[in-house]
């Protein structure tokens, strides 16, 4: 079904780590720690200023990986990891994208289901990694039906 996707990759796209985009992210995830919020805190912490929770970088724009369709409703979010070379630092900016790292089938209890893995990367002004975020999408028999597949 995405087989012949495997290996492609999106452009790069830049997106910069906002100081209140980061705190309303910690808001909502309930994690208000002062190294995300605090100005204080974060000028007198080891990276000299505040950084962004761990799982902030699914509010970044990553590219779009031409002809690559996904419907809108019905997949299941199976999993999510991420790698950190260094904490993301409020006001830089990261320029993300992403590749298509593999694609399979398994048959389960309502039929046969498939498994999108995607990794992101977020790369500084430089080019070197930031983070890696590794995520499996699955799709239902129910989804693979309506796209006819």
């Amino acid at each position: 079904m995405y087989k012949n996707f495997i290996g492609l990759t999106s452009s790069k796209v830049k997106n910069v780590v906002e100081r209140e985009l980061v705190r309303r992210f910690a808001e909502s995830i309930g994690d208000l720690h002062p190294i995300y919020i605090d100005e204080e805190t974060g000028k007198n912490s080891r990276y000299g200023e505040n950084i962004a929770p761990v799982t902030f970088p699914r509010v970044f724009k990553s590219g779009i990986i031409e002809g690559l369709k996904l419907p809108n409703k019905g997949l299941i979010h199976g999993e999510q990891i991420y790698h950190y070379e260094r904490p993301l630092l409020i006001g830089e900016e990261v320029y993300c994208y992403s590749k298509i790292e593999d694609y399979y089938e398994k048959e389960g209890s309502t039929g046969k289901m498939g498994f999108l893995k995607m990794k992101r990367y977020g790369e500084d002004i430089n080019g070197n990694t930031i983070f890696t975020e590794e995520s499996i999408t699955i799709i239902t028999e129910t989804v693979r039906r309506s796209l006819n597949v």
